[in-house]
């Protein structure tokens, strides 16, 4: 990551002069993970704000089941923090894990802490920030709460779809991945993938699914037009 180039583009840096930016930089630390490596587990004390300088971290929940679910993925360029960090002696409600080799900047509360109350305008942007994560976090229990499997797994394909030109999404996701992104079964992704190909909706091929009816899978993702 290019930090000269992210930086301005980054709204929690965004608000501060290059002194006060360079000033935080230099309380962090940097430090590498390679791929599959857990940065923290779940329920752990992990006092840390951190920023994803390369690669991407994804934070997930685990059942005593073995079930996972993905809460988000934080990219390069993007900030996550464990509670830890604002309330001493809480474990973290989610685990984190190093998608691919990854830099992380890392601070820690007493060593950030004067910083943060100094400088109200990153502060303030941090808030935002949380809240928008809440949000977000709130839109992922309705979704679990209240729409079927068959719509989120439409809704994923949607979702990586827009991220890809043509008609045909590559398969970089396993069965497992697919099923931890919508809170569901490698069964029941497997099931519901056919009932979409059965419809119509989707072509599946050893290394891709080719999108054939969109509006079809919008209608399965609760998009389409009610008729």
């Amino acid at each position: 990551m290019d930090l000269g180039k992210q930086i301005p583009e980054n709204p929690l840096f965004s608000a501060m002069d290059p002194s006060e930016v360079q000033q935080m930089l230099d309380l962090g630390i940097t430090r590498d993970y390679p791929k599959g490596h857990w940065v923290s587990h779940y329920g752990a004390s992990w006092p840390h704000l951190f920023l994803v300088e390369e690669g991407q971290i994804t934070a997930l929940k685990e059942s005593p089941g073995g079930r996972s679910l993905v809460v988000m993925v934080i990219e390069e360029g993007e900030f996550f923090w464990g509670v830890g960090f604002f309330k001493e002696g809480i474990g973290m409600p989610v685990a984190l894990i190093a998608d691919q080799e990854s830099r992380l900047r890392l601070w820690t509360q007493d060593r950030l802490l004067p910083f943060l109350l100094d400088n109200g305008k990153f502060t303030w942007a941090l808030t935002q920030l949380m809240v928008e994560r809440m949000l977000v976090a709130s839109q992922i229990l309705e979704e679990l709460a209240f729409q079927p499997v068959a719509g989120r797994l439409a809704h994923l394909l949607l979702e990586q779809f827009e991220d890809q030109t043509g008609d045909t999404l590559t398969r970089d996701m396993t069965l497992d991945d697919m099923a931890a992104r919508i809170g569901s079964t490698r069964e029941m992704v497997c099931r519901h993938l056919y009932q979409f190909a059965d419809r119509g909706a989707i072509q599946i091929n050893r290394t891709e699914f080719k999108v054939t009816d969109q509006d079809m899978l919008q209608n399965f993702a609760g998009k389409g037009k009610r008729k």
